[in-house]
Parts: C-alpha cells; structure tokens; sequence
C-alpha cells in the first residue's frame, strides 16, 4: 500500500525559484489527508520558506505529514507543531567550507571562467549543509538560467577541476545552472533512503514523481532506491497526477507506470 508520496520542487512542483501556486497548495493539503508527504530539492531550508512553505493554506496540523528534506537531502525537517527541527543534518565542517571556496577560485582561474556582468545575487552560497555555485547567481530569472549552460559544458569544465581538488567530496552538476557541492554519497538517492528509514517504510510503499530523473539528471538518484518513479515535464503535470492520487483508483494508478 502507497503511504509515502514524494516530489522534487523545482520544475516539478514549482517552477525553478519560483513560488508554488495556491492551487498545488490546496491540491497538497488534500494529499497531506491521504499520505505522507515528503518533498526533496537543492535548494536550501530558507528557501523552501520563501518558495514552498508558506504557500500553503490549510492548518499546520497538516504538518505532521510533511518532510522537507532541502540541499540535495544533506538534511531532513519535520514540524512539532510550534516550529520546523532538522531531524538529521550533514553539516560541512569549517575546514571543507574553507577548501571548497578555494577550490572554486582555482578551477575558475584554470578554465579561464569569467562570471557575467550581471549577476543576480551570490554566485557561490553556503547553505551549511551544501555550497552551491549558479552560474548566474542564486536569484537570476529561470528563462535566462536555461540559456546560460544548456549543455552543461561550462559547468562540466568546472566540475572536472573540482573533482581533482576535492575528491573526497560528492560534487554535481544540477539544475540549468549550479553546481552543488556536499560530503560524498550525499544525494537526493540519500534523503529518501534516510526519509524511509525515519518513517520505516519500504520502497514499495512510496512514489517519487521528479522532472530530472533522466541519465545525469539531479533526480536520477532516487531511481536506485528502489521507490517507483514518475518523470513529469512540471508542475502542471504533477498537478494532474495528484489529482488521480486524489480521486482516481490508487492500485491502478500505481500500477500504470
């Protein structure tokens, strides 16, 4: 029996950055009547506040049902009905902060990477459990996010140079536009396997509907836990896939993919 639905944010639920509409809100505040709920993204904890959290619109009773698990699933919250707790979170140290800022300076230096004129807010941000590079800061625009590296080969030129200075470290390629940086074998593969374990699930009693699940996408690493995935293009087709979770006949809806 499914008892655990769980989502990435961004081009899934959201668009990229963007605030969840306060129709995904309603529909998952019906979802949190039903499952467990458990939502996975690189971005940080403040941003699932300004994006995510505080869009919905029904009582934080609700709450109890819902996991967030932001930077990559380097940590996991859950509400205790006054505030939101990290039940677990994979702090870099001082030192790995320290090396991971160097790093980005020499492989800058050795690429002959030039950052943009305009760039719309950091372009390096520590989010304490994950340091992340976007390409044109953390706040650009989704349409011009798209455009800046769509092949990923400004990012992948980086990146090889971080693997070199970094080795001991877990570093990948995500989104349109960043690079994401935490300690080795953290990913969003990680987070649900620690989200299972808190919840003592098995995969079969979970689904994970993501728009990165393809080969080097940033949710493909969920596919090796075993839960059922379903690829969607973004929200509107989440949306339509939570509506047959809310109405339709949940055996067959599982068993169609």
């Amino acid at each position: 029996m499914l008892k655990l639905v769980s989502f990435d944010l961004d081009g899934t639920l959201t668009e990229s950055k963007a605030p969840m509409t306060s129709e995904m809100g309603q529909r998952l505040c019906r979802l949190l009547d039903k499952f467990l709920v458990a939502v996975i993204s690189g971005g940080s904890f403040g941003q699932f506040e300004k994006q995510f959290i505080g869009f919905f619109q029904c009582s934080k009773e609700k709450f109890c049902n819902l996991f967030i698990l932001p930077t990559n699933g380097s940590a996991m919250y859950r509400f205790n009905g006054d505030k939101w707790v990290a039940l677990y979170a994979e702090l870099l140290t001082v030192d790995e902060r320290k090396r991971i800022f160097d790093a980005f300076r020499l492989a800058f230096k050795e690429t002959a990477f030039v950052p943009e004129k305009k760039i719309y807010g950091d372009l390096i941000e520590d989010r304490g459990t994950q340091v992340t590079f976007s390409g044109l800061g953390q706040l650009a625009p989704v349409e011009l996010k798209k455009k800046w590296d769509p092949d990923r080969s400004k990012r992948m030129k980086i990146k090889k140079r971080l693997d070199f200075y970094l080795p001991d470290l877990e570093i990948r390629v995500n989104s349109s536009s960043s690079i994401d940086i935490t300690r080795k074998g953290i990913d969003k593969g990680y987070g649900m396997t620690r989200c299972l374990e808190y919840l003592k699930l098995t995969p079969s009693e979970a689904i994970f509907f993501g728009d990165g699940l393809f080969p080097g996408g940033n949710d493909e690493a969920v596919i090796r836990t075993g839960i059922k995935t379903i690829a969607v293009s973004g929200p509107s087709e989440a949306a339509a896939h939570i509506d047959k979770l809310l109405t339709g006949n949940l055996f067959s809806f599982v068993q169609g993919f």
